[in-house]
């Protein structure tokens, strides 16, 4: 019992007089702000759309001949020889796989090309807040979809933004 009563007066006496000094300079970003309103990434979603709007109409064009072709061959059914027909409808069969599948590789052509300039900001950008934290003496950076409230003092979004925008003016997309 001795022992147990100076165990507890001793940690009690360490806990008062001990003084820790807790200052965390905690902070956060807008990685989607940023990633969207970033010079680069603004250009970057500007080609991405213009490029996928020019697919879609070009596949659009070529979706309306494949079924007026169809129609034509529908309407020629009773005019053609049964070899005749399942020829021009083996023609049109390929026509169409063909069709769905360089319009389904295009689609993934754009898909990728977002993932790499995704990814291309994104490796521009860990410098950038690496040397931000460095010299301001930050702690943590959180993401701003990951903070229910905060101070606004503490969004660092437009002072990176800034500094993206001088280090990445733009990405070249191919």
């Amino acid at each position: 019992m001795k022992h147990f009563v100076k165990f507890f007066v001793v940690t009690f006496f360490l806990f008062i007089c001990t003084q820790t000094i807790a200052e965390e300079n905690i902070v956060y970003i807008d990685m989607k702000q940023i990633l969207n309103n970033s010079k680069a990434g603004k250009g970057a979603q500007d080609f991405l759309q213009k490029s996928f709007k020019e697919k879609q109409k070009k596949y659009a064009d070529m979706e309306k001949k494949l079924k007026k072709e169809e129609e034509d061959l529908l309407d020629q059914k009773t005019v053609l020889s049964k070899e005749d027909f399942s020829k021009k409808v083996n023609a049109l069969r390929k026509s169409v796989i063909d069709f769905q599948t360089e319009r389904r590789a295009a689609l993934e052509k754009i898909g990728v090309q977002k993932a790499d300039a995704r990814s291309s900001l994104l490796k521009k950008l860990d410098p950038i807040l690496i040397s931000y934290i460095k010299e301001n003496n930050i702690s943590v950076i959180l993401d701003k979809k990951n903070i229910l409230l905060g101070n606004a003092e503490l969004d660092i979004t437009k002072i990176i933004t800034e500094k993206l925008n001088k280090e990445l003016p733009s990405l070249s997309l191919k």
